[in-house]
């Protein structure tokens, strides 16, 4: 029992680290193809070997012991085949129970899509990286560009001595003064802009960054599906 159990860990671990290592690099200095060839072979081979084992005691024993160890062998199978879908479905169970978390998926052409899940106050967060820092952002289609609050503004290390207030724009605290700035990226995910324009409100004037239209109107579509606003490069 102690072996059958060491055997089950060995195999775990190398299914682990083939999906952690997600088809790029080597794996113990094999490409992760050979690594999955070795992993998806060796419970082939501790079959082989228990039959072998078991044979010893009776042929009903022997056919007990091959048949557990085929049913593990289809399972390993079947969970390094599709441990793709399995990250997608748990990228998608993580953005529901987390609001806010972009998850990356697969079209059916080929190409990757942004999720965005409401949050209970029926607005679109997103953890949007600008300049090196990550920001969370209201999805906001109704400003021209995007807004950055003062505080973080200066969290992301904007000099905020050197801004010039020279815009009026209107935000859910009503009319207010805002400095033009070039950001030098944004991005969510895969999609990234770069010398992207923004703005920064005065001090306590927007109680969030906002993800405004000087970004979304780069994007190649942008579509709201019920709890869902979904985001294409």
């Amino acid at each position: 029992m102690i072996r059958f159990t060491l055997f089950l860990v060995v195999i775990g671990i190398g299914l682990a680290v083939l999906i952690l290592n997600d088809d790029r690099g080597r794996i113990l200095g094999m490409q992760s193809e050979e690594f999955g060839r070795f992993i998806y072979l060796l419970p082939i081979a501790l079959m082989l070997s228990a039959g072998v084992w078991a044979s010893r005691r009776s042929v009903g024993e022997t056919m007990r012991q091959m048949m557990i160890w085929l049913v593990i062998i289809l399972a390993l199978v079947t969970v390094y085949l599709y441990r793709q879908e399995a990250l997608g479905v748990g990228n998608r169970v993580l953005a529901g129970l987390l609001p806010g978390r972009a998850v990356v998926v697969m079209t059916s052409e080929g190409g990757e899509e942004i999720i965005l899940h409401k949050l209970l106050n029926g607005h679109f967060e997103a953890e949007v990286n600008v300049n090196g820092q990550t920001v969370k952002m209201l999805v906001d289609t109704g400003a021209s560009m995007v807004a950055l609050s003062h505080e973080d503004a200066e969290r992301i290390g904007i000099d905020l001595t050197r801004l010039t207030y020279s815009m009026t724009v209107m935000t859910a605290n009503g009319r207010t003064r805002a400095a033009p700035i070039t950001l030098d990226q944004v991005s969510i995910g895969p999609i990234v802009r770069n010398n992207l324009a923004a703005t920064v409100a005065e001090d306590g004037r927007l109680d969030q960054s906002l993800l405004g239209m000087s970004f979304l109107e780069t994007l190649g579509s942008l579509q709201m599906q019920t709890d869902e606003l979904r985001m294409r490069d």
